[in-house]
């Protein structure tokens, strides 16, 4: 008989990458061919995010919108890779099913474009840690990574089996992360581009003084909670393509 340690570490859930990490590698096959990832990407940001299975409602839901979303995600250089442990003749009879069967949300007839990784070895999702097994030992929970144009894990959210992503909020993290490196800023809570950005606290009594007599562009609370406005236009014509 198995003791209690033996089972738990057959059972232990994979270390899944930090922020700040670099992106573990891994060569795969997708629906668009094979990738060598990050390698693939440089220079460009990915969202590389895992559904449990295909054929499955709450799965369907995300793959129509994300893939109707894919064009707005291109123009902030930002490419879209999915991923579950299914094999890929099943990938493509379920991305097939979506395009000629299925309608959400007033969506129909969408084609997915982006790569749909084959991972039934389940090793890209273990390095990942997308296994989660208190959730499911045989499907990946729906992680999404952010990866930036260095191959840098620069976000991650992580949602249950049967809690379909908020998109609106997959795309705002981006445009606020890309927001944060161009300008130097930081976003405050629900920021959208328009809103005021947040400037980093003084990190001497000199400055937090100038800071709050200051008449420049800085409105200041108090010396270490101090905003700026930063223009909706000026925002997206430094982050998006044209």
């Amino acid at each position: 008989m198995e003791t209690i340690e033996k089972i738990e570490t057959k059972e232990k859930i994979s270390a899944m990458p930090r922020i700040g990490d670099v992106a573990p590698t891994f060569e795969a096959i997708t629906t668009q061919g094979n990738i060598n990832f990050p390698a693939d990407y440089v220079g460009k940001w990915v969202i590389l995010f895992s559904h449990p299975a295909d054929f499955t409602p709450v799965c369907t839901s995300e793959f129509i919108t994300f893939a109707n979303l894919e064009s707005k995600f291109d123009k902030a250089n930002c490419k879209l890779v999915g991923l579950s442990i299914d094999g890929l003749y099943s990938h493509i009879a379920w991305l097939r099913t979506i395009k000629d069967k299925i309608e959400f949300n007033g969506m129909e007839n969408v084609e997915v474009k982006f790569p749909l990784i084959e991972d039934i070895t389940m090793e890209v999702a273990k390095k990942y840690g997308m296994i989660q097994p208190g959730e499911s030992k045989t499907q990946a929970v729906r992680a999404v990574f952010f990866i930036d144009p260095n191959s840098i894990v620069r976000a991650i959210i992580y949602y249950p089996l049967s809690l379909g992503r908020n998109f609106d909020e997959i795309y705002r993290a981006l445009i606020a992360m890309k927001t944060s490196d161009a300008f130097n800023v930081a976003t405050p809570a629900d920021w959208n581009p328009g809103d005021d950005v947040i400037v980093s606290p003084a990190g001497t009594c000199g400055v937090a003084e100038e800071r709050m007599t200051s008449d420049d562009e800085l409105e200041c609370k108090d010396w270490f909670f101090c905003t700026k406005k930063l223009d909706k236009d000026t925002v997206l014509d430094k982050i998006l393509k044209k």
